[in-house]
């Protein structure tokens, strides 16, 4: 202690040393303190203001260009649906406000209620037959070797990459009834009563037509997005079952189906969306007919108001259209967004 003592009365050039160096030790802890406390000053994930906006200033040109592209037309189509717009008040530039006239009048027109009915159970029908296929010829990639999956994949890009009109019109050649491929082909397999028919003639055999069509061009990105995910799925889980001596169906529900969910959920969500807003096909092929047996939302939207100028009619089936397509898949996109949250 009487070291100690005469250390602290001292006044020596070392202890002088000493004591500079504990103020400024004591200055830096202090410093650092006061740096701390500036630090926390940040945001709790320690992100600048800048840093924390970037990803949106980066969407900010893509999100202006999809409301002016998509937006600005889907506004304008509700603006319509609400007048009275036929040919004249087009050519006199007139404005007549109906309120929901229009809505009213389709919602209590039958004809609406059976193109409605039509064109679910027929987008039903499609969305199956592809999703089947579909996996089916996933599957097949899967299997195959190399350059048997090459040749596939090339014909199955050629199927999808084809523009939609040029595929209709040789789906058109191919189902004409006096000189078309498949008549011939059933005529010369005995089917003689099937050389000179109509396929175009009467509403199913005009729906299996478009039908064939439409699987025919989508089971293509199915196929794709099939295999593309077989992929991800480890060759030990498949090695375990086969061990547990697991068939293939076995293996099928029991391996790849749980880990195919997400896909199947997501690409069947987009099937839906794709065959209910199918154009093209249906009317390059009958227009809708024949007496209209054929028609879709879509075809009968696009009759009704261009077809027979009676523009706020045809904008309110539009508008009704997206509306109808919203509420089927409102369940449907709820289990998508609750199969995202259990990944």
């Amino acid at each position: 202690m009487a070291v100690h003592s005469e250390r602290v009365q001292t006044q020596s050039p070392e202890s002088g040393k000493a004591a500079v160096a504990t103020i400024e030790t004591s200055a830096a802890r202090s410093g650092g303190a006061g740096t701390a406390k500036k630090k926390s000053a940040r945001p709790a994930d320690g992100r600048s203001i800048g840093s924390r906006l970037a990803p949106y200033l980066l969407l900010l040109p893509a999100t202006v260009a999809t409301l002016g592209l998509l937006g600005w037309p889907l506004l304008k189509t509700v603006l319509v649906s609400f007048q009275n717009l036929n040919a004249r008040q087009l050519v006199q530039h007139l404005t007549e406000w109906n309120g929901f006239e229009n809505y009213t009048e389709q919602l209590k027109d039958e004809q609406f209620w059976a193109v409605t009915g039509r064109s679910v159970a027929f987008t039903v029908l499609n969305v199956f037959l592809i999703m089947v296929g579909g996996a089916l010829v996933g599957l097949l990639l899967n299997r195959l070797g190399k350059k048997m999956r090459l040749l596939l994949s090339i014909g199955l890009l050629f199927a999808w990459a084809m523009p939609v009109v040029a595929s209709t019109t040789v789906y058109t050649w191919l189902f004409e009834t006096r000189f078309g491929v498949v008549n011939w082909l059933l005529d010369a397999l005995g089917w003689h009563s099937m050389a000179a028919y109509n396929w175009t003639g009467s509403q199913y055999s005009t729906f299996f037509v478009i039908l064939l069509l439409l699987v025919w061009g989508s089971i293509p990105f199915v196929a794709f997005n099939m295999y593309a995910a077989l992929t991800t799925i480890p060759k030990e889980l498949y090695e375990a079952a086969r061990m547990d001596g697991a068939g293939s169906v076995k293996i099928f529900t029991a391996v790849m189906f749980p880990n195919l969910k997400p896909f199947f959920l997501a690409t069947t969500f987009l099937e839906v969306i794709w065959i209910f807003k199918a154009f093209t096909q249906i009317y390059a092929i009958k227009a809708g007919g024949p007496d209209g047996l054929t028609r879709t939302l879509p075809i009968h939207a696009f009759l009704e108001g261009s077809g027979r100028q009676h523009y706020g009619t045809g904008a309110a089936i539009a508008v009704l259209t997206i509306l109808i397509l919203g509420v089927l898949m409102a369940y449907y996109f709820r289990i998508i967004l609750k199969q995202e949250d259990e990944l």
